[in-house]
């Protein structure tokens, strides 16, 4: 940057804001400088995110919900507000708390002082979101930055950690944009949870505040929102369906949850086949498309909104397939990386995104798995299954340190004359507690495979179908709208009784 700004000493924060300063720890309170007025200048700059949020993730306002001090003053490092944030992120992410950002190919360097924050950002470094980014983490804060940048240019990401007094941040701060590159973006992590103090670093361009301790999620949730695209409204939630073993019936499950979303819930979802040479979604649909996923699998690069609206094959107002080409003419040698790009281009196109999955094993199908925001295993109570659904989940466990496992599915469960592995017993064998168990209905299925139907049509008050708009709820997180009854104006179904699967836990008990 500019030598016109040099190190100088550092200016007061600001006392023109509604803020109750006495309030204020005397280490946080501004102090006059010598002189009395503030002496001001023209800001340092940073390069600040377009259309940047004026209080963006993670940061905290100052005094929220009048949060009582210890007497004396706040001892240092303490912060109420960033250890309940801290424990409320330790306390969801367990059960399944998801961050849907993307983070483009970069390169992020991390400057910490604190132990637990080098681990969340090592953690953070590791989680699938950030699978294309390229981190570095180094101990030494603002100073440690100082020296590595006075040698070498800097990345369009630098994360530094603080835990001095507010003047001493800003003081350093304004060290730090004399050696910054024109495009960088800056996430300081300070121990003090001021508004005052955020607004100042805001002026000076710094892109994100955060109050420390900092959780993985967190972090990378602050991350992707730097560098989201205004351009896309949202980035499709991506549901990723894989058998156990063959046939397993995991297409099946996928395509029916994929209609019971549309249709049952009313959300835009679009199927992917990506079972190139048998894939099913064509004729479980009766669609017989042209061109598909395998035209996008082509020409990744040229992908747009107008190209893969031509790939797509409408079958409702709300549902949309990508279908395999299901021959056998081509050997079908694509990149992973090809996959990767086509998933991202698909997810903006739809809220959901189901991916029908072939029962292989290669190198895209391992990175698929990995980078979906929710994975479904579907399994047969046998053996065989319970072996690879445990080989499988084991995988994508350490794959996704910061996700909820995958979800188990049981199918084709009661099947006459064959012994079962209870689901009770598969469960406790894999960790994971099966999250529907769908009944074996030979001539259900049958039929609805060779019209063309799904479950939902075939039969609708069959327990398969009502096992699918359940299972539609769950990966979808959302509920079942609730119809009104015939002649009256309450949000009832047919008969008075909402049919939604959360609605008993609102009911007032008699």
């Amino acid at each position: 940057m500019s030598n016109a700004f040099a190190s100088r000493p550092f200016d007061d924060l600001d006392d023109e804001f509604d803020a109750d300063l006495d309030f204020m720890p005397a280490a946080v309170a501004p102090q006059p400088m010598a002189g009395g007025d503030i002496n001001p200048r023209e800001p340092l700059q940073f390069t600040a995110p377009a259309g940047a949020p004026s209080a963006p993730v993670g940061a905290v306002v100052a005094h929220p919900g009048g949060l009582p001090m210890p007497q004396g003053g706040a001892p240092a490092g303490y912060n109420p507000v960033g250890e309940l944030v801290a424990g409320a992120a330790s306390a969801l992410a367990p059960s399944g708390l998801q961050v849907e950002v993307t983070v483009p190919r970069i390169a992020i360097h991390v400057f910490g002082e604190r132990q637990d924050t080098l681990a969340a950002a090592e953690r953070a470094g590791q989680d699938r979101r950030m699978s294309r980014a390229t981190t570095q983490i180094r101990v030494g804060g603002i100073p440690g930055a100082l020296d590595a940048y006075a040698h070498e240019p800097t990345p369009p990401l630098i994360i530094v950690e603080c835990m001095e007094d507010p003047q001493t941040l800003l003081w350093q701060v304004d060290r730090l944009a004399e050696v910054c590159d024109a495009g960088t973006k800056v996430v300081v992590i300070g121990a003090t949870n001021d508004i005052i103090l955020f607004r100042e670093l805001m002026k000076r361009g710094v892109s994100e505040y955060l109050v420390a301790p900092v959780q993985p999620l967190q972090l990378i949730a602050a991350i992707g929102g730097l560098f989201s695209d205004p351009a896309q409204p949202f980035v499709g939630r991506s549901i990723a369906f894989v058998g156990a073993r063959g046939g397993a019936g995991a297409s099946s499950v996928a395509h029916n949850t994929a209609y019971a979303m549309s249709e049952r819930i009313g959300a835009n979802t679009v199927i992917v086949d990506y079972d190139l040479p048998f894939g099913t979604a064509g004729l479980d649909f009766n669609q017989d498309p042209l061109s598909g996923i395998a035209e996008a699998l082509g020409q990744p690069d040229r992908l747009d909104a107008v190209l893969l609206d031509r790939m797509m094959v409408r079958c409702t107002d709300k549902l949309s397939l990508f279908a395999a080409p299901a021959t056998l003419d081509t050997d079908w040698d694509i990149s992973p990386d090809a996959f990767e790009e086509v998933t991202s281009q698909i997810r903006g196109t739809a809220p959901f995104v189901v991916l029908d999955l072939p029962h292989i094993w290669t190198g895209w199908m391992r990175k698929t798995l990995i980078s979906a925001d929710e994975v479904v295993v579907v399994a047969t109570p046998d053996l065989a299954s319970l072996r690879n659904a445990k080989n499988m989940i084991d995988l994508i466990r350490s794959g996704r340190p910061n996700d909820a496992p995958p979800r188990l599915v049981l199918n084709q469960v009661g099947v006459p004359g064959r012994p079962e592995i209870p689901a009770k017993d598969f469960g406790a064998a894999l960790g994971v507690h099966p999250s529907l168990s769908i009944p074996f209905d030979a001539k259900l299925f049958g039929a609805a495979a060779n019209n063309g139907q799904m479950i939902l049509d075939a039969g609708a008050k069959s327990k398969a179908a009502e096992a699918f708009s359940t299972l539609a709820q769950i990966v979808s997180r959302r509920e079942l709208p609730m119809l009104a009854a015939p002649g009256k104006g309450g949000a009832k179904a047919s008969g008075g009784e909402s049919k939604s699967m959360f609605a008993g836990l609102f009911k007032k008990k008699s």
